[in-house]
């Protein structure tokens, strides 16, 4: 029979499901392969044709990589938390675990559809309490540990406890909160309890701690920075605002550095690499402090405070001399108590302003020049001088410590500040050049009015600052990160419960024993009426009956920053992981994925992993040896036009893409899947948009052509193509094979669905090469010809090379030009086209499959048998093809020898029966032979 693609590709997703082909046993005598795809979260609109492009590229490497004799790991789960199943469930009532569990069997039919070879043996879902069971335990042992700066790893809080006891706080060198304690042993001993637990909170990797959070009321939870665009929630377009909360953190700032020199061993994008040098932001400067000047207005709440100076970071202490005022971030906790009567409306306006900005809006925006003077003055530490403390919004709480100095004529945002509040705009080296019109950020020259630095270059009076700053104990050099703790908590329904009881305040864990914490039934999705969480709701929920629950649940990265590890092991319930598991398979190879996570999951997992290691759980350092970004399917949007009236008014009359310039007319977005090659499907556009049932379409041709534009694949663009209707249409081979073709793995293209065609036409002409002409089986076992071979081995060595460098695209071309080649040789050979299946199989696993049964093969035996060897002997040309000239125009071409010498080739072509044709009888005037070139003729 022709090529019955939906039976074939039925039958062999069947066989793979019932026979496990693709489970991936740990004790293999194999080497190692693990291909991990950022696992997806189920969303109800299912699968778009953009979804699988990484995908179907992870699958064709995992498939490649058996055939090369690896033992491939290449599974699959859910990420299955979220805000999307419990917004559905507020609107509904219905239980997120219903909504979750009906989209991944959606997703799971689409999966297989395409004919993934994932091990499901170890599917995981971050929903599942067997799962976030050891998300939970994980979050136990991040709250029993601390960091050690003088073994750089963490350890366990018993380690702390016993400096504690034996030394006090005096030696304890941690990554710890600004407020810990000094104290002796002696005042340890006498703590109580409830003092320690509070003490050791200060220390833990997880802590909580009051902290400035993006609110959005709307969606009733804590946003991360990556989920507010202009001052609004991705997800709803709600209005977000900075708001001080008691939250739980992740001190991953502990592992700023390891993060950071890590990156220097991982082979990653560069780009992704880049970003997340960026938000570690490691900056070399030093701290200072600045003196709080002590105003008779203010002198009781100064006098209450803990210190009596602002510290700042600077990465230019060399500048020092020229700092003419201090900026605190509007949200520091010193505003309320350094703002003067006389200025406490500007600033409470000022600050309410600044609580409808996301802190990404802010740093972005270095334009608008905003700020407002607290009626408080500060004094240098090196020239005594007395400056101005304000507030701005370019200045975020979280990074260093919330203040700045300005210093206007080596800093554009500084000088823009000074400008256009007048403030002085001090010159500070003989090298800074039109300081009047702009900042002049030059470390060339020397210092001027700069005191003890005058006369100075910049590695002199760098250095002298750094001694001198610390000789006075008003500062030191030091090394700052950009990086803040990691918020650990929404407070939202759907997502893992937090392990934690509170008595009288205090945190504390329940037990290992107890997990997992399981999310309990409530009556509604909302918080309380009183604003607590929506666990707020759950009745009698409390630990022991008299203490209660933490009611934030964890936030949607917290499964997702160790998932790869449980896949080793997916049945374990004693362990994570179990040490034999993790000790095989100890990392990713190849992780498939989008740049979007670069500075969310992907930082967090690499922190997660970390301390797993220091923790001696893990083995790797690193979780992802290769990482690869894959680009975006963009959708292609079709459009009608609509002719407008002269009032802009929409009329009945639709116009084609070709006339519509001699109309008035708007454009409106119509369903891509009923235009074919841009002709309008007009009887199902009528269904589609009824209100156009009795239109007038003016056509072209008799056709009505649509508009292109390529946009965002999306619902609201009628642009979303279901793979499901083209796996019906041309089947998952062609699917993935065509996904391939459209480029480049990592670049993003435009769908086109008018190119399939092509494909499909390819694996139905790589079907007709096992078949007669009445489409009957039929190969030979005759010896390979040298030009079969040839077509073969370039093909397996082009294939190879690809796929090793991922280029899978023009991987597609080669196969297209090779079953080109072998049909026009008439090939039939078992051994050549044996080879053909093999290499071909990770591309279109199910034609293969049945050929290579139809080539006397066992069931399933493909996806462990050997990739050809690639022969480079096969390539060496021994014959050209010397076109043959009679009078200057080319008759034929003749393939000889390339050993042939000129006399050779001469009697050779003159004996030829075809020639003889062309010379009709006549004796040649001359013969011109052109060695490895050409043979011409003349008579």
């Amino acid at each position: 029979m022709d090529y019955q693609f939906k039976e074939i590709e039925q039958k062999w997703q069947k066989f793979w499901a019932q026979n496990q082909t693709f489970k991936a046993e740990t004790d293999s005598a194999k080497p190692k392969y693990y291909v991990l795809d950022m696992f997806p979260y189920p969303s109800g609109a299912g699968l778009h044709v953009g979804h699988p492009l990484g995908y179907i590229a992870s699958d064709i490497f995992s498939r490649y990589k058996r055939l090369k004799g690896f033992n491939v790991l290449h599974p699959m789960g859910y990420d299955s938390f979220g805000l999307p199943a419990e917004q559905y469930a507020i609107q509904t009532g219905q239980h997120p675990a219903i909504t979750t569990e009906a989209n991944i069997n959606t997703y799971r039919k689409q999966l297989d559809a395409i004919g993934f070879s994932f091990d499901w043996s170890r599917e995981i879902r971050t929903s599942d309490p067997t799962y976030y069971k050891w998300t939970q335990w994980i979050f136990m042992q991040l709250f029993n540990s601390w960091y050690n700066l003088e073994t750089d790893r963490a350890e366990d809080i018993t380690t702390l406890i016993e400096k504690f006891n034996g030394s006090g706080s005096a030696d304890v060198k941690a990554v710890c909160d600004e407020d810990v304690k000094n104290f002796m042993p002696s005042d340890w001993a006498t703590m109580t309890p409830r003092e320690k637990q509070q003490e050791l909170l200060k220390y833990r990797l997880t802590y909580l701690k009051e902290s400035t959070v993006n609110w959005c009321a709307a969606l009733g939870t804590v946003l991360a920075n990556d989920e507010i665009k202009d001052g609004f929630s991705e997800r709803g377009g709600h209005p977000v605002e900075q708001k001080k909360m008691m939250q739980w953190s992740m001190r991953i700032s502990a592992y700023a550095e390891r993060l950071l020199q890590g990156l220097n061993t991982i082979d990653w994008p560069e780009p992704v690499k880049e970003m997340q040098r960026n938000w570690i932001g490691k900056s070399v400067g030093a701290s200072v402090r600045f003196t709080i000047e002590k105003s008779a207005e203010l002198e009781s709440q100064i006098s209450a405070l803990k210190d009596d100076y602002i510290e700042v970071f600077t990465t230019r202490v060399d500048t020092i001399f020229g700092v003419s005022y201090l900026v605190l971030a509007p949200e520091h906790e010193l505003v309320a108590q350094l703002t003067t009567a006389a200025q406490q409306n500007d600033i409470n306006n000022y600050i309410a302003q600044t609580k409808k900005k996301s802190e990404l809006d802010r740093m972005a925006d270095t334009k608008t020049v905003s700020g407002a003077f607290t009626g408080s003055y500060v004094v240098n530490p090196v020239s005594g001088e007395r400056i101005q403390l304000w507030i701005a919004d370019y200045v975020l709480a979280g990074y260093g410590t919330g203040a700045v100095m300005g210093v206007p004529s080596g800093d554009q945002r500084d000088w823009l500040f000074a400008t256009h509040f007048n403030l002085p705009i001090v010159q500070i080296l003989d090298a800074q050049q039109d300081i009047e019109h702009q900042a002049d950020a030059t470390k060339e020259g020397k210092y001027i009015n700069s005191g003890f630095i005058n006369g100075m270059n910049y590695t002199e009076a760098t250095a002298t600052l750094n001694a001198w700053l610390e000789e006075k104990e008003v500062g030191k050099a030091k090394i700052n990160y950009r990086m803040r703790d990691a918020i650990f908590g929404r407070q939202r329904y759907w997502g893992e419960p937090i392990p934690v009881y509170f008595d009288f305040g205090v945190p504390y864990l329940i037990k290992e024993s107890e997990l997992p914490l399981r999310l309990p039934e409530i009556d509604k999705y909302l918080p309380t009426e009183t604003g607590e969480p929506p666990l707020g709701r759950a009745e009698g929920w409390s630990y022991n009956h008299d203490h209660a629950y933490e009611l934030s649940t964890m936030p949607g990265w917290a499964g997702s920053s160790w998932y790869w590890y449980r896949y080793m092991d997916a049945d374990n319930f004693s362990d994570f992981a179990s040490e034999e598991a993790i000790e095989y398979w100890k990392d990713v190879d190849l992780y498939i994925g989008g740049s979007e996570h670069a500075t969310g999951h992907l930082l967090y997992s690499r922190f997660w992993n970390k301390f797993l290691k220091d923790m001696g759980h893990v083995k790797e350092e690193e979780p992802f040896k290769k990482l690869i970004n894959q680009g975006m399917i963009q959708g292609r949007s079709n459009f009608v036009y609509r002719v407008v009236d002269e009032e802009g008014r929409g009329t009945n009359t639709l116009v084609s893409y070709g006339l519509r310039k001699d109309y008035k007319t708007s454009a409106l977005h119509v369903d891509v899947n009923i235009v074919d090659n841009e002709v309008l499907d007009i009887e199902k556009f009528k269904l589609f948009r009824p209100e156009f049932a009795n239109a007038e379409f003016i056509l072209e041709n008799g056709k009505y052509i649509c508009g292109v534009e390529v946009e965002k694949m999306s619902k609201s663009k009628f642009n979303v193509v279901n793979p499901d209707v083209l796996i019906e249409s041309y089947g998952a081979d062609t699917l993935r094979m065509y996904e391939m073709f459209l480029g480049p793995l990592e670049q993003s293209k435009p769908w086109n669905t008018n190119g399939i065609e092509g494909v499909f036409k390819f694996l139905r002409k790589f079907w007709r090469l096992f078949h007669n002409e009445n489409w009957t089986f039929h190969v030979t076992d005759s010896v390979p010809t040298k030009a079969e071979l040839k077509a073969l081995h370039k093909i397996i060595k082009k294939v190879q090379d690809d796929v090793e460098r991922f280029s899978f695209n023009t991987s597609v071309s080669s196969f297209m030009i090779a079953v080109n080649e072998l049909t026009d040789l008439k090939c039939k050979n078992r051994q050549v086209l044996e080879d053909l299946v093999i290499v071909l199989s990770p591309y279109a696993p199910h034609i293969c499959e049945e050929l290579w049964v139809q080539l006397g093969h066992e069931e399933g035996s493909l996806s462990y048998t050997a990739y050809p060897t690639f022969n480079p002997a096969h390539l060496v040309e021994d014959e050209f093809s010397y076109p043959v000239s009679i009078n200057g125009k080319t008759r034929l071409n003749l393939n000889l020898s390339l050993t042939l010498e000129v006399k050779e080739i001469e009697e050779t072509v003159l004996a030829n029966e075809d020639v003889q044709k062309y010379l009709e009888g006549k004796t040649p005037k001359k013969v011109i032979v052109v060695k490895g070139r050409i043979v011409n003729i003349v008579i």
